[in-house]
């Protein structure tokens, strides 16, 4: 099993996560990548530790104050590499909490088998059925949120898979991020009528077809090390673990030393 990732995988992976799911708002300290969408999923409102702070409590302090602008709480995503294990042990000195472990998987394109000819609608853009189950199932219905999350979904090309029942009804929806060449599998989500009926694996098969189909030679995608079935589906269509990643959360009413 794969944990800790080279430095240049890292930012392999780290480079095109960003990419596929853009913040609406970011800033480059020029070391960290400060980035939020009004709460909006945590990986498009946290720190991209992208290098190493030459002084990490000043620049902790600057993204103490750059969220709390936005009156959001201060998240860092962080790779597990061996350039990270300072940050980790700075964020224990200073009481952030660690939460949300999360794989990497991946596998090459061209190992899957054609999708099921008719099965699963292929659009470019997220029409409102596709939003509406998706958003139903990831965003818990919180309607506040969903233009916002539109909009992150527009920040990089990609395909929309959607797959209906025999009735006619969205049963299941997923994403494929097209950033340089590879394909990012994102908001995968069954309706929960249709779960344990074999939806998720027929939209992610048309999500692989599809993306080999336009010349993708690789594929990525990130699911919670909590959710043992979703990652059986994945590694049954191929994927392997290839590093991790949590988030480490500033705890409420806690004065870092020195902001």
């Amino acid at each position: 099993m794969v944990h800790s990732l080279p430095g240049q995988q890292a930012r392999a992976y780290e480079t095109l996560m960003d990419a596929a799911w853009s913040a609406v708002e970011r800033h480059d300290t020029g070391e960290w990548v400060l980035r939020a969408a009004d709460g909006v999923t945590q990986r498009a409102n946290s720190v991209w530790p992208r290098d190493t702070a030459a002084e990490p409590l000043d620049a902790l302090c600057g993204a103490v104050q750059w969220y709390r602008k936005r009156r959001l709480p201060l998240i860092f995503q962080i790779t597990d590499t061996p350039a990270n294990s300072g940050l980790n042990a700075f964020l224990d000195e200073q009481g952030f909490t660690r939460q949300s472990e999360t794989l990497i998987m991946a596998r090459p394109a061209g190992t899957e088998p054609a999708a099921a000819a008719g099965k699963t609608e292929i659009r470019d853009q997220p029409d409102e059925e596709w939003l509406d189950l998706w958003w139903g199932v990831d965003g818990r219905g919180c309607q506040a949120g969903q233009e916002t999350a539109r909009t992150i979904l527009a920040g990089c090309p990609a395909l929309y898979a959607l797959i209906r029942d025999d009735d006619g009804g969205p049963a299941a929806v997923g994403r494929l991020a097209l950033v340089d060449g590879t394909g990012g599998i994102y908001c995968m989500a069954t309706s929960p009528s249709h779960r344990r009926r074999g939806y998720a694996s027929l939209v992610l098969q048309a999500l692989l077809s599809e993306g080999t189909a336009r010349g993708l030679d690789s594929y990525w995608l990130l699911v919670t090390a909590a959710n043992h079935p979703a990652r059986q589906l994945y590694g049954q269509a191929g994927f392997k673990e290839a590093g991790r990643y949590l988030y480490r959360q500033q705890r409420p009413r806690r004065a870092l030393t020195g902001c």
